[in-house]
């Protein structure tokens, strides 16, 4: 747990971009379990993402996420696009973008590498291996990474 100068608990701002209710779930969950302070947000595809990370409609108050979970493959825009959005803009390239999809094709996991994801993580079939998944994710870019303000 980060404290604040005034003592008060510092919440970790998560984006997930997801369109699977049933991961949604399953995440928000995972990081319930090992990460309280994690306040995760969710965008079902990649034009709602783009609008949170822009602060747009209904997101005009969205939180700068510390990072953004990534599917790649979803409705609207799918994850490839948000992905070169993201690092094509001065504003957002910096916010550290992992990609965490159902895919394991080199295809896909080298074109988000090109298009500089931060990491690329296959989403376990299992229960217990996601948590444990979500746990490395926590345990690495919330405890050990130094993310940038």
């Amino acid at each position: 747990m980060t404290l604040n100068l005034q003592g008060e608990e510092i919440l970790k701002e998560v984006l997930l971009v997801e369109d699977s209710p049933g991961d949604v779930r399953l995440t928000r969950e995972a990081f319930r379990k090992f990460d309280k302070s994690v306040n995760l947000h969710v965008a079902v595809d990649g034009v709602d993402a783009m609008a949170f990370l822009n602060r747009e409609g209904d997101y005009v108050n969205a939180p700068r996420p510390d990072f953004i979970l990534l599917d790649l493959n979803m409705p609207k825009m799918d994850g490839r696009e948000v992905l070169a959005r993201i690092k094509g803009d001065p504003g957002l390239k910096l916010i550290p973008t992992i990609i965490l999809t159902t895919s394991d094709a080199g295809v896909d996991i080298s074109k988000s590498y090109l298009l500089q994801a931060n990491c690329y993580l296959t989403k376990p079939v299992q229960l217990d291996e996601f948590e444990n998944l979500v746990k490395s994710i926590t345990d690495f870019w919330l405890t050990m990474v130094k993310l940038p303000i």
